[in-house]
């Protein structure tokens, strides 16, 4: 009988030994930087010839890993073989599945800070950043297992008498999985171990920007003892090899976390029908979004500016959850304003393996120039740049955490997800104009009221459109179990990522109704005797 779900505690890196502990790892971790790794198919190591290098944003001339470029061929062997370990891997039991999973977090466990590691070198995470990644990833494995035990269970129905009726989840088929490389732990190894725990076989295409991540995760998938081929590793370019792997007539899922613009395009891509394809392809998708938060008048202005730039700033706002929009109401946006410049300027930017850092480098030079691109708009839509505005892309991809105050409704700051550490300051007559502004875009993803009424408050339960709303705190941190992640509209399919309905996505129900005999024994019909 398996305890109850807890979610993971965090690090306390104000203790010595946990400090100690972290800067252990991150020197193991430097001795490692620059190897050759492979795909792997069906448990064959393969190298192409053809490499691409991981770069650490904050040094970005320091490679952290060099990965294969896939062929269409591989890709497409990928998901063959996937297709054929899934005919003996969708007949083990749910229960060793699932002790696999309970396997998988306790390595996790044992290597947390090697794992956080990576992510500072490879994504220039903070390392409370980078652990908290790397505790919902332990999250995600030990809650998945369990809801396996569940839906494995007996489900109920209504029973009739002469009859034996019973209702199994059954997996899918092969699952392509392509997660993002802001959480390059968490995401991707839940969406990983959903898919292999609920009986399907993967094809693992991590982002470009962080597979040494998802690698490392791979080792520790076949350390638990996850059989060749229920987990294929292929690197390299989405246009080569991604579009063959979602469009490939046995793939039978696609699971996506990304931007609008790439899931959109998955979700066409799959949608459309291949010769000898004999089902609908499911696609579980996260797309973005365009996150508020909203500040009453009646509140406590200092925890509200917390909240702000927690959520704006976290990991150089590259959350899809991030605060990019502070709309407030105008009886109080001066003294607001003035308080998120005040903290928004102690935030330290500098190099992610330093303990005092607060921000590091943003993901990659594209990201950079879009990032201070959408800063220039922003000024010349009359937007006034209270705190940061600058950037230096000498040494890594650095941008101040950026604060634009008196942004119009509808201008493109306000509108379109920036993915950067740019914040977007709105003004409000009152609270109906500021959930109107609120709801005025395509993305419904996260959102947060900061108010003591008791009315607004349930007014923004009700009128405020997004999948994950939270009041008088901050809008990004969800835990896995507590609160279940995802968005309306064009923030995704609104999977629930670390719920109780998130594994059903990844299977399908099968009712059987047995007529019994008169006088035909449980054990007679169970074949027993």
């Amino acid at each position: 009988m398996q305890s109850e779900f807890k979610n993971e505690a965090l690090t306390d890196f104000s203790k010595e030994e946990n400090a100690r502990a972290m800067r252990a790892a991150l020197d193991k971790v430097r001795n490692d930087l620059g190897r050759e790794y492979p795909l792997v198919i069906g448990g064959e190591r393969i190298k192409t010839g053809r490499t691409f290098d991981s770069v650490n944003p904050a040094r970005k001339t320091e490679v952290v890993g060099r990965f294969q470029k896939a062929t269409e061929e591989l890709a497409r062997r990928a998901v063959e073989t996937a297709d054929e370990t899934f005919k003996s891997w969708s007949r083990t039991l749910p229960q060793q599945r699932a002790e696999l999973l309970f396997r998988v977090a306790q390595l996790l466990r044992e290597r947390r800070h090697e794992m956080s590691a990576w992510m500072v070198y490879e994504v220039a995470k903070t390392w409370p950043e980078a652990d908290g990644d790397t505790a919902e990833a332990i999250d995600f494995c030990e809650f998945y297992a369990r809801e396996m035990l569940r839906y494995a269970a007996p489900q109920p129905l209504v029973q009739i008498a002469g009859e034996e009726n019973e209702l199994r989840y059954i997996p899918l088929g092969v699952g392509v999985v392509i997660p993002p490389w802001n959480f390059p732990l968490a995401i991707m190894a839940g969406m990983t171990v959903a898919s292999f725990v609920t009986g399907n076989t993967v094809v693992l295409k991590p982002s470009s920007d962080a597979p040494v991540i998802a690698y490392k995760f791979f080792e520790l998938l076949e350390e638990a003892g996850l059989p060749p081929g229920v987990v294929n590793f292929m690197t390299g370019s989405g246009a080569e090899v991604g579009d063959v792997v979602v469009d490939h007539a046995r793939t039978r899922y696609v699971a996506f976390t990304g931007s609008k613009e790439v899931g959109l395009r998955v979700n066409e891509r799959a949608a459309k029908t291949q010769g000898g394809q004999i089902w609908i392809k499911r696609v579980i998708a996260e797309m973005g979004g365009k996150d508020a938060i909203i500040v009453d008048a009646d509140t406590d202005l200092d925890a509200a500016a917390l909240g702000v730039v927690q959520s704006a700033f976290g990991f150089q706002g590259q959350k899809c959850s991030a605060c990019s929009r502070a709309i407030i109401h105008a009886d109080v946006y001066e003294p607001m304003v003035e308080k998120i410049v005040a903290r928004t300027e102690a935030l330290k930017v500098g190099d992610p393996t330093l303990q005092t850092t607060s921000m590091s480098a943003v993901i990659n030079q594209k990201a950079f120039k879009t990032i201070n691109d959408y800063i220039e708009r922003g000024k010349t839509e009359g937007g006034r740049v209270v705190a940061g505005g600058g950037a230096d892309g000498e040494e890594g991809f650095f941008i101040e955490p950026t604060v634009i105050a008196d942004v119009k409704p509808g201008a493109t700051i306000e509108q379109e997800e920036i993915f950067g550490p740019v914040l977007a300051v709105i003004k409000a007559q009152d609270f109906d104009e500021a959930l109107a502004i609120a709801n005025d875009t395509q993305y419904g993803l996260t959102g947060a009221v900061y108010a003591n009424d008791p009315t607004k408050l349930e007014r923004a339960r009700r009128e405020f459109h997004v999948g994950n709303l939270y009041l008088n705190r901050k809008c990004t941190g969800a835990l896995v179990g507590v609160h279940p992640f995802g968005g309306f509209n064009m923030s995704g399919t609104d999977s629930k990522a670390g719920g109780r309905d998130y594994l059903g996505l990844f299977m399908q129900a099968k009712v059987s109704a047995e007529k019994v005999r008169a006088g035909y024994s449980d054990k007679e019909k169970r074949g027993v005797i």
